[in-house]
C-alpha cells in the first residue's frame, strides 16, 4: 500500500514552516488564534488541528495551504519550501 510521507516520517512538509511563519507574526500568535482567524476565512479547523499540522502528523490539502498561507500573509511556495531547497539555491549562486 502506498504511505505518502516524507523522508522523516512526516505526513506533510509544510509543518514547520507553518510553525516558523505563525511564530515570526509580531504578537506571535497561537494555534487557537491562528486556527480561528483560519474559521474566519472558512477553513473549519480547530487548534488541535494546527498543533498536528506542525507537528507533521496530519495532511494538509491544497485548499488548507492556500488558505493558511494567506492567513500568515506569506505564499504557498514559502510554505512549501525545505532546507534541501535552499541547499540547491545556494549551490546556483
Amino acid at each position: 500500500m502506498f504511505k505518502c510521507r516524507s523522508a522523516d516520517g512526516r505526513y506533510n512538509i509544510c509543518g514547520p514552516n507553518i510553525r516558523q511563519q505563525r511564530l515570526a507574526l509580531p504578537e506571535k500568535t497561537s494555534q487557537r488564534a491562528l486556527a480561528y482567524s483560519l474559521q474566519l476565512h472558512g477553513l473549519d479547523i480547530e487548534k488541535n488541528a494546527v498543533q498536528r499540522i506542525e507537528a507533521g502528523k496530519r495532511f494538509v490539502t491544497d485548499i488548507e495551504l492556500k488558505k493558511i498561507a494567506r492567513v500568515l500573509g506569506v505564499t504557498v511556495d514559502k510554505l512549501l519550501s525545505t532546507e534541501e531547497d535552499d541547499e540547491e539555491k545556494d549551490d546556483k549562486a
